[in-house]
């Protein structure tokens, strides 16, 4: 009798230890409310999740919500652990889909929800950019001569939770956002835009989803050479800054030319040497692309840039700059502007 009841026992804690340790999954994070363009995150928890291995998560593939990345953002607490997707909002109420977990061999289901969407109501004073989001940094500024009249301002921008690919600072003469990447929450991206080069400074604002109001922001757009020299130079067309670096050039050369016949002394000779072949640097011919016929002449180097004119036949100019896969050259009537690589001749 006692084999059997211990036989019973040992079997009952098996199934009882077996029930325990099984993951249930639920959602831990859902929003209530969304802003139109909002990016959001959606996060679901896993309980008594002790394997290594994670799930395999199917959102229902005839909605057209879509998170941002197939791969969650995975955080581990005690026992329990959390996978998070982001998603965008649009302007309408947002069908999150339903969603289908794959744990080893059991399957569940999360059922779909419908979030309310509003518009963000911003006045003209709060100057929006457009962008939502739970931190928003601008890790670095450079300003450059864009024409006679504008400045080229260079933002680099990382933010959480962020819609960078909407952001449009009012009042700019062009803009556009380029080298977005998205990692989790984290979202990068570079900001280009021309504004007149009698305005010294320009406030925008963000609005912060968790603060729950917008905060602004002030960039300088006055143009300092020394901020050019350290950062990339998008416009080097040969400023007055160049030339006097070519003055000076030469007026060093010729006194280490005339020192070294005074005094024989080989150091003067070296440093003649040296200036004569920066010189030599300066003065060589910049080198020169064919462009085709009808090809857009680009504001700036960003794939949302507007176009400033049409390049009317085949031409061949030269290259002052190039930035990824544009070329910054000067176009007939002192016009300048970004060629795109694939504008090029192909003969």
């Amino acid at each position: 009798m006692k084999p059997l009841l211990l036989g019973l026992l040992f079997f009952v804690t098996l199934l009882t230890h077996g029930a325990e340790a099984q993951t249930e999954y639920r959602y831990s994070y859902v929003p209530k409310q969304l802003y139109a363009g909002q990016v959001f995150p959606v996060t679901i928890m896993a309980t008594d999740a002790e394997t290594t291995r994670p799930p395999e998560f199917r959102f229902d593939p005839k909605s057209s919500a879509k998170p941002l990345e197939l791969s969650p953002l995975i955080m581990q607490n005690g026992k329990d652990r959390f996978y998070t997707f982001y998603f965008k909002a649009g302007r309408q109420d947002f069908h999150l889909p339903a969603l289908t977990i794959v744990d080893e061999s059991r399957t569940f289901t999360l059922p779909s929800y419908v979030i309310p969407v509003q518009t963000l109501q911003a006045a003209p004073e709060d100057r929006f950019c457009g962008v939502i989001a739970s931190d928003f940094k601008i890790r670095t500024s450079q300003v450059s001569t864009f024409d006679e009249k504008n400045n080229l301002v260079y933002l680099s921008i990382e933010a959480h939770e962020a819609n960078l690919e909407d952001m449009a600072i009012p009042g700019v003469v062009e803009g556009g956002i380029e080298k977005l990447k998205r990692k989790g929450s984290l979202v990068s991206g570079e900001y280009y835009f021309v504004i007149p080069a009698n305005v010294d400074r320009i406030t925008f604002s963000y609005y912060n989803a968790i603060k729950q109001q917008f905060v602004p922001l002030t960039v300088s757009t006055s143009y300092r050479h020394k901020e050019v020299a350290a950062q990339v130079d998008l416009n080097p067309k040969d400023s007055g800054f160049t030339k006097l670096k070519k003055y000076a050039l030469i007026a060093l050369s010729l006194f280490f030319l005339v020192m070294f016949l005074i005094y024989r002394d080989r150091f003067y000779l070296l440093l003649l040497i040296f200036s004569v072949a920066a010189l030599v640097l300066i003065f060589i011919p910049l080198k020169k692309i064919c462009i085709r016929e009808g090809a857009p002449l680009y504001i700036l180097p960003v794939s949302t840039s507007t176009v400033g004119t049409t390049i009317e036949q085949r031409t061949r100019l030269p290259v002052l700059h190039r930035y990824g896969n544009y070329y910054k050259v000067e176009y007939k009537h002192g016009i300048t502007g970004w060629i795109k690589n694939d504008d090029l001749c192909k003969n």
